[in-house]
């Protein structure tokens, strides 16, 4: 039944039919006449009427009627009379209770007063009476006050105490409209009234002062007044704990008070209920659990947001010494006979309590006068007497453990503070797998949709159902699903929360560690949604992806992660899919801690165990480099939050640093790591490098670069690195040394110093030139050390360098450390040009550094990495350009001497002719087992890119020649020979060599012959038929020598072509 709006209804002609009864009983008199001991014949019609409506309207809101008639009730005592023409027509058009008020005969305050004792019903009067304003409010309680003093009986005394303890529970609730309603007519009512105005003189009160203050003072006040009349023991009781509640909650507790635990809180809730369950009388004893606890609710948290002016304060003090004086010995009497414990006496010990606890607090941190400490002192030691001698109400509670229940209660009903309740349900082991507990859960799985409490089921299931056997096994079931049901519904911060706490509870197995018996289906349900991963790898089905995988890395988060670290290497083309799904759980950036260290991260131990060191194409390991990048710097999908699961330092320590090794197979993917690791972080503004110990790591490089000296001695099982990867080591060496001086300013001067240092001292221990790459590191703190025979053909400063004596470096090897010198850059290679003590004047001078130098280079040659080889062919280029070097050309190649102006080409044909010579030499008996195979093959390679780049600078004479050179005629015909001469030399090498690591220069070969044949035919003019067929010829005599068989048909095919 709805309550509609104020108008006649079935309900109000009920109460209209009440009071006509009632003013028929009383006539000839007028109910606006009525007194206090006429109520008794009088009243019974009105009392009958609203226990009619409220037993008709019981099944739908009983309270709802009640306290729609009491308003409409005392809206009409407090309507103006008599009433002018033009007052009713106003009130007609805005008073919502004019057309039922006038249903109504005109009453006193009496017929209110006696109507709400009758009602028992303090609970409504103090809603009403606080929604008043202010001034009407306080006159209101006065007159209810002065009520309760004339023919004060038991029951006057039992209500003036209930409205007491009303009052002080009272909470405002805006929410309701009719008691807005009723506050908004009370202004319309008494707008200029002198009646109402201004509250009466005896309670002069501040504006500013919460409402309450000034009513509890007139209650105290009226207490006071009925004092004797309070004769029946419980009574005594109720007076005693409503001015200690009063005290302690309006006085003595803190300005800002802290809530007690939700554990505390539900314990005094079950005291409570337990006491009503016991006590018969207690009119809540016969109520539905529901109903106790809302009840218990507003006994239990009482709260104040002002204090009782200091004066009152004092007042109360002195009068509750006074009561607990008279009334003491009785009330200790009864408290400690063997009848059980009611309500009343549980709550005067229970507030006494409380009382004295913040008295004691009071008197420790208050300043009081001696007058005043000597009445709180005296008072404090009275009370504690008194419960000294009646310990026992509350220490022998003797009650049934409700906790669970009202627990319960509290969750499906959403009363206050329950979704602390949910945390204790949540929690308390004991409670966990009843009826009643997994039947809370069904229903209300909706509070539980929090990552702490989440959590917390998780905890109490893991514990309970491992350690208690009765517990079946299909209530575990449902409990889980329930719980994951509530875990798939977070967002993900939440869930990676729970995610997070799984991981450091029962490490990387999960839940899986205790309930796998629960988890039946696991590995099929995780085939199945990685196959549908990889068909739907898209940013569309992303979020449906990471949810699906969400359910799986909370079950067993080890499998999960190591089967999408295997997917991500081997199905081509997933790796930055499956990296944004793990990047959207940063709480796998867990380390589980293992003895006195810190173990590897799990997405670190993941990896190691799954594909580390296990790829089969050079496509997963690009696939590998890939995925490391991506959850170090993830992607930011829209609308996924996501976190970089690795750090550089971190990558750097556990892929690169151990493998630093040239026999260790994976050095070669472990550089490129280091490589991508530190450009992908360049741009980070805090110095991360510095966390991952940047010197050991420069170092690391430093003994890996050293290997490479002694490479071609080496076993083949330990040359697990290219000399084309020293390229890669000394890039990523020149590069962290950037990065490391870059933010030197980062260290200590001291930490700089000592760094160095250390670092300084290590490098003695590894070959010169290793030392000499960290130029720019040590300039300034050290000397760089170079073999004493560098100073014969140098003049290097003695501030910056210095000898050392240098096995292997003894006489005539002034040039071979030279030009290891000039491998390691260019700007070094310039400087050591620059300080070379060659007299280019003494042709005996050139001539004999001409030979050291080729010596040197055919030291040297096998031992450079591709970078070093083109160092040291700029370094052969500048050295002719400057006639420091003089490279004799034979005539060994040709058949006639040609009338050709060969200058613009000397260079290269010095170039070629010196490396001839640099292969006989290495051919020669004295130098052929220097080597094996690969490192033929190295050589060849380094020969094939000196070649092609001779070829490139000849073409590009060719092209701008006779502009550049100012000849009346192209370069065509010097361009053909060189050609020639070039495919001789390469020949001659080819005949000298290995077959096996001869397929470069044979490639090589036929380019030239390309290169001569497009040349020949593109200018048809340039020779005579007889001098082309004569150089055809020629060509086939030197290509006639050349093996295998099919390689020489293919060259004499393509010379027959010309």
């Amino acid at each position: 039944m709805e309550l509609g709006p104020l108008n006649i209804c079935e309900e109000m002609t009920v109460l209209h039919g009440g009071f006509l009864l009632a003013e028929q009983l009383f006539h000839p008199k007028a109910l606006a006449e009525l007194t206090k001991s006429d109520w008794e014949h009088v009243g019974q019609p009105i009392v009958e009427a609203l226990r009619e409506i409220s037993s008709a309207t019981a099944h739908s809101q009983p309270f709802a009627w009640k306290k729609k008639a009491l308003i409409i009730i005392w809206a009409k005592v407090l309507q103006p009379y008599p009433a002018t023409p033009s007052d009713t027509e106003t009130r007609w058009q805005e008073d919502v209770f004019f057309s039922v008020g006038n249903m109504i005969p005109t009453i006193n305050h009496t017929v209110l007063f006696e109507l709400l004792k009758s009602l028992e019903a303090s609970g409504l009067f103090i809603q009403l009476l606080m929604a008043l304003p202010a001034t009407i409010c306080r006159a209101e309680l006065e007159r209810f006050l002065e009520h309760m003093m004339v023919d004060t009986s038991s029951e006057d005394v039992a209500f003036f105490l209930d409205v007491w303890w009303e009052m002080m529970k009272h909470k405002d609730n805006q929410q309701d409209s009719l008691l807005s309603q009723f506050r908004t007519m009370a202004h319309k009512y008494l707008p200029s009234s002198d009646e109402f105005s201004h509250p009466p003189k005896r309670f002069k009160s501040d504006p500013g002062v919460c409402p309450t203050m000034p009513l509890l003072a007139m209650l105290l006040n009226g207490l006071k007044q009925i004092q004797n009349r309070i004769l029946c023991l419980r009574m005594k009781c109720l007076a005693l704990a409503n001015l200690a509640d009063m005290l302690t909650v309006f006085a003595l507790m803190v300005d800002d008070p802290q809530e007690v635990s939700a554990t505390v809180y539900l314990d005094k809730l079950a005291t409570v209920i337990s006491v009503w369950n016991s006590d018969t009388q207690n009119p809540y004893h016969q109520q539905a659990l529901a109903e106790k606890v809302k009840e218990a609710e507003r006994d239990v948290s009482l709260t104040s947001l002002a204090k009782l002016p200091n004066e009152t304060i004092f007042v109360g003090f002195e009068f509750m010494h006074s009561l607990l004086q008279e009334w003491g010995q009785e009330l200790q009497a009864m408290l400690n006979s063997s009848q059980r414990t009611n309500y009343d006496s549980y709550r005067l010990c229970d507030s006494l309590t409380s009382f004295s606890q913040n008295l004691k607090l009071y008197l420790d941190t208050t300043s009081l006068s001696k007058e005043e400490r000597q009445v709180v002192s005296e008072l404090a030691e009275c009370v504690r007497d008194f419960l000294r001698k009646t310990s026992r109400v509350l220490k022998n509670k003797g009650f049934e453990d409700i906790t669970a229940s009202i627990a319960m209660a509290i969750i499906e009903q959403k009363m206050d503070r329950h979704m602390e309740m949910c945390y204790i349900f949540a929690s308390e082991k004991k409670w966990a797998f009843s009826d009643e507990w997994v039947a809370c859960l069904v229903n209300n799985r909706a509070l539980f949709q929090e990552p702490e409490l989440v959590f917390k089921l998780l905890e109490t299931v893991m514990e309970v159902s491992t350690t208690d056997s009765a517990v079946l096994e299909s209530q575990v079931k449902q409990v889980i699903d329930l719980i994951l049901e509530c875990y798939t519904e977070l967002s993900m911060p939440d869930k990676n929360k729970v995610l997070s706490g799984v991981l450091h509870s029962w490490g990387q197995k999960g839940l899986s560690e205790k309930l796998l018996a629960y988890l039946e289906g696991f590995q099929e349900d995780l085939n199945m949604t990685f196959n549908q991963l990889t068909q739907s790898a898209s940013e569309q089905g992303l979020a449906k992806a990471v949810a699906s995988v969400a359910r799986l890395v909370i079950l067993h988060p080890e499998i999960t992660v190591k089967k999408m670290c295997s997917m991500a290497v081997i199905n081509l083309g997933t790796h930055k899919f499956l990296a944004q799904i793990l990047t959207a759980f940063p709480a796998l950036r867990f380390t589980k801690e293992q003895g006195p260290n810190l173990s590897s991260t799990f997405v670190v131990s993941c990896l190691k165990e799954t594909v580390w060191t296990k790829f089969s194409t050079p496509k997963e390991e690009k696939q590998f480099l890939e995925l490391l990048n991506c959850l170090m710097s993830p992607m930011k999908p829209q609308g996924i939050p996501v976190a970089a699961l690795l750090e550089p330092d971190e990558v750097l320590k556990e892929f690169v640093l151990p493998f630093l090794m040239l026999d260790v197979k994976e050095v070669d993917l472990s550089l490129k790591i280091c490589l991508q690791t530190l450009e992908a972080n360049l741009c980070l503004e805090e110095y991360w490098l510095q966390t991952c110990s940047p010197f050991p790591l420069i170092f690391s490089l430093c003994q890996l670069l050293d290997g490479f000296s002694k490479y071609w001695q080496l076993p083949k099982e330990k040359r697990c690195l290219s000399l084309d990867g020293k390229d890669l080591v000394i890039h990523i060496l020149e590069l962290l040394c950037e990065i490391v001086l870059a933010s030197a300013k980062t260290f200590s001067p001291d930490t700089w110093i000592k760094s160095l240092s250390w670092l300084h001292r290590k490098l003695e221990k590894l070959d010169w030139t290793v030392g000499l790459r960290l130029k720019s590191f040590f300039e300034g703190h050290f000397k760089f050390e170079v073999p004493t025979t560098l100073f014969e053909i140098c003049k290097l400063s003695e501030d910056e360098w210095t000898s050392q004596t240098h096995p292997g470096y003894g006489p005539g090897t002034g040039l071979l450390a030279w030009m290891e010198c000039c491998c390691i850059s260019s700007s070094v290679s310039e400087q050591m040009l620059s300080l070379l003590v060659v007299d280019v004047g003494n042709p005996e001078e050139v001539r004999l550094f001409s030979k050291g130098f080729l010596v040197a280079l055919v030291q040297v040659m096998p031992w450079c990495s591709p970078q070093e080889w083109h160092y040291l062919h700029q370094l052969t280029r500048r050295l002719l350009e400057k006639q420091l070097l003089h490279v004799p050309y034979s005539l060994e190649y040709i058949q006639f001497v040609p009338l050709l102006n060969l200058k613009p080409f000397a260079q290269e044909l010095q170039l070629s002719v010196l490396f001839l010579r640099a292969f006989q030499f290495l051919c020669s008996q004295s130098c052929r087992n220097w080597l094996p195979m690969e490192g033929w093959s190295h050589v060849v390679r380094l020969l094939c890119s000196s070649l092609t780049n001779v070829l490139d600078s000849v073409r590009l004479l060719q092209s701008v020649g006779p502009w550049a050179q100012g000849q009346e005629h192209d370069l065509t015909q010097e361009t053909l020979f060189v050609y020639t001469q070039v495919f001789c030399h390469v020949l001659h090498i080819m005949a000298m060599l290995p077959q096996e690591v001869c397929e470069p220069l044979y490639v090589l070969a036929l380019e030239i012959l390309t290169c001569y044949e497009t040349l020949s035919k593109t200018n048809p003019s340039i020779s005579s038929l007889l001098q082309k067929v004569n150089e055809q010829h020629f060509l086939k005599s030197i290509a006639e020598n050349i093996s295998p068989e099919e390689w020489r048909q293919t060259l004499l095919q393509k010379i027959s072509n010309f």
